[in-house]
């Protein structure tokens, strides 16, 4: 385990979203990270495409609410 030192306003939008997402404030924080590192090595993924891949490497199958 590491520490990485982010300025306040970072943690304060980290916080505040790793409540709306039901996450402790360094599971976000590792999300975001895995994420952004993911977008920098595939720039032209978008955000969904990238959680559909991270979904299928972790063989989550998706559930359609509605018909698209």
């Amino acid at each position: 385990m590491g520490i990485v030192k982010i300025s306040d306003e970072l943690h304060e939008e980290v916080r505040k979203n790793s409540t709306v997402m039901e996450r402790s404030i360094n599971s976000q924080a590792e999300f975001w990270m895995k994420i952004g590192r993911v977008a920098e090595q595939n720039p032209t993924m978008t955000y969904e495409q990238i959680i559909e891949r991270e979904k299928k490497n972790q063989n989550i199958e998706t559930m359609k609410l509605i018909n698209e």
